[in-house]
């Protein structure tokens, strides 16, 4: 099954236990790349492995598996040091783990609303101290794993909580369109995709029916391969590039957006 131009290739799925992000991590796997397997706990984690290795027939020795909740930036600091002591070379980022927001206003022990910590804020934090792993070598690039549910927010940016006004689905499209507005960040290649309405945890905020998630992992995939050439910030619906919402190529948004992360997961430029 190994496709060269992914075996060579060492690539981090985050929320790779479920839904898109183990459909992804099988099809990376399948063709040849080093996998690194993120859970929220070690047992989801291994699970998601032993899984892979028993239906899949994927090698064991092509995946590795790490754990951090997203609630806690603490473990998402732990995780990132810990890949970039194993893995000092990392081609490819895939951010991809996600929750849908609660129906009530919920903050994490971090202080921020628990949608943008674990969408974007954990993300952030995660995707800027892989900087070194992620450009150690030419060709290093990130995946983040976004939602057409970007076009319907805005960003609040005198409450970014959103202590004073909570609705669910605000929330979880901020988060989203957060994600997609940190791809066109100039510190590693990235892009955004919406992998299509896929019949994930994730469904209920969309429709009634979704494809299936390897068919929305599919489209995740081919954003990891060297081969398929992709532009710093670029937006993708599936597999075609589409313009994303205006906020996500305003240079002012990107530093500003840059600006508020830096302070809400405590980094001090």
């Amino acid at each position: 099954m190994s496709d060269s131009t992914l075996s060579s290739r060492t690539v981090l799925v985050t929320g790779a236990t479920s839904g898109i992000g183990y459909e992804t991590a099988r099809q990376l796997a399948e063709r040849g790349a080093t996998v690194l397997l993120h859970g929220r706990t070690a047992e989801d984690a291994r699970a998601a492995a032993d899984a892979l290795i028993a239906t899949a027939g994927i090698e064991a020795d092509q995946l590795c598996t790490y754990a951090a909740d997203f609630t806690h930036l603490d473990e998402v600091e732990t995780l990132a040091h810990k890949v970039v002591a194993e893995h000092p070379h990392l081609d490819v980022l895939v951010n991809n783990a996600g929750m849908a927001a609660p129906e009530r206003h919920t903050v994490t022990a971090d202080g921020n609303e628990i949608a943008f910590q674990v969408n974007f804020l954990a993300h952030y934090l995660l995707t800027c101290l892989l900087e070194p792993a992620l450009t150690s070598d030419p060709g290093g690039r990130v995946v983040n794993v976004s939602s057409s549910l970007h076009r319907t927010a805005s960003i609040s940016w005198a409450d970014p909580n959103r202590a004073r006004r909570y609705s669910r689905l605000a929330a979880y499209a901020q988060s989203q369109l957060a994600l997609t507005v940190f791809a066109a960040d100039p510190r590693v290649t990235a892009v955004s995709v919406h992998p299509g309405v896929c019949d994930t945890a994730l469904l209920s905020l969309y429709a009634h029916e979704g494809v299936t998630p390897a068919e929305g992992a599919g489209h995740v995939v081919r954003l990891c391969d060297p081969t398929v050439e992709i532009v710093n910030g670029a937006y993708y619906d599936r597999a075609e590039r589409v313009e994303p919402a205006p906020a996500a190529r305003e240079d002012r948004t990107v530093k500003r957006l840059n600006r508020l992360a830096d302070l809400l997961v405590g980094r001090t430029a």
